[in-house]
């Protein structure tokens, strides 16, 4: 396999062996063990009882502590039916809290990993009655749950869900160090001059983007590709080639955070474990 960077493609798995990587299973850096610490507790209420109105919000699963602030400001949270503006604000036992005219309840946090198949989009609701990401985990529970970043209707893989407000704004930014991996199928060789621009850097018509790494999946054909990045700008990938004159013609995202698809059948989603969430919190 050619890469871009000499950044070693052996990896170990539960009983020890070492692997190659696949073109099912592609990851172009090795992912050091994380070592879990013990999951913090909450925060907990002052002597009084109260919870400052922005960490309410957010453990409602509606956003995260800053962008409750703005929705703060903007007037659109009501604590026992007065609308509330002030920063710092803090609630108590019995309170109502409603945030566009529907009262929040805390929820527990809950975290799931949905494998998504391709012909869905990445949205809570769609005014054209596509099919959504949502509909395949509406047997998850009641809780409120929310994509964390977006594929779009045509990719496949791992895509995060949690009503953690805090947890998803940290993970989408890129200064989070959230990895993603993409499996890249294109319409013809990727040719060696093409694949040094993009180990360099290219600049789009939104500025300039750079990838982690890059590498050939197949050395034969050369047209499916190992791609690793932290930007989460809208079609990323799919423009790196595309200002290459290359048409992706699958797209497949086998790692996000620390996760992965491994025995998930396209369609289907599972809760993640305590170590995953706690890897997580870590990021």
């Amino acid at each position: 396999m050619q890469r871009g960077k000499n950044t070693g493609g052996s990896r170990s798995n539960s009983k020890g062996k070492t692997q190659r990587p696949d073109s099912k299973d592609f990851s172009p850096k090795r992912t050091p063990k994380p070592r879990f610490k013990k999951e913090p507790t909450a925060p907990k209420m002052s002597a009084d009882g109260l919870i400052r109105l922005n960490k309410y919000i957010s453990n409602a699963g509606i956003s995260s502590r800053r962008e409750a602030d703005n929705l703060i400001k903007a007037g659109l949270v009501q604590v026992n039916d007065k609308v509330v503006t002030e920063m710092g604000y803090k609630v108590k036992p019995g309170d109502s809290v409603r945030f566009n005219n529907e009262e929040l309840r805390a929820e527990k946090k809950v975290y799931l990993v949905l494998n998504k198949p391709k012909g869905f989009i990445t949205t809570m609701d769609d005014p054209k009655a596509r099919k959504t990401v949502m509909e395949l985990i509406s047997n998850a529970g009641p809780e409120r749950l929310y994509p964390v970043g977006r594929l779009d209707r045509k990719t496949t893989g791992v895509l995060l869900f949690t009503n953690d407000g805090e947890m998803a704004t940290k993970l989408m930014h890129p200064s989070s160090g959230a990895r993603k991996i993409y499996q890249v199928s294109l319409d013809k060789r990727l040719t060696a001059a093409d694949f040094s621009k993009i180990k360099a850097g290219l600049t789009l018509e939104d500025g300039p983007i750079t990838v982690d790494d890059i590498a050939y999946v197949d050395d034969k054909s050369k047209s499916n590709i190992g791609l690793t990045i932290h930007s989460g700008r809208n079609r990323i990938v799919r423009r790196i080639f595309e200002s290459l004159d290359y048409e992706v013609t699958k797209l497949d995202r086998v790692f996000f955070a620390g996760l992965t698809k491994k025995n998930l059948e396209r369609g289907r989603w599972r809760k993640l474990g305590e170590k995953e969430v706690n890897f997580l919190k870590m990021m």
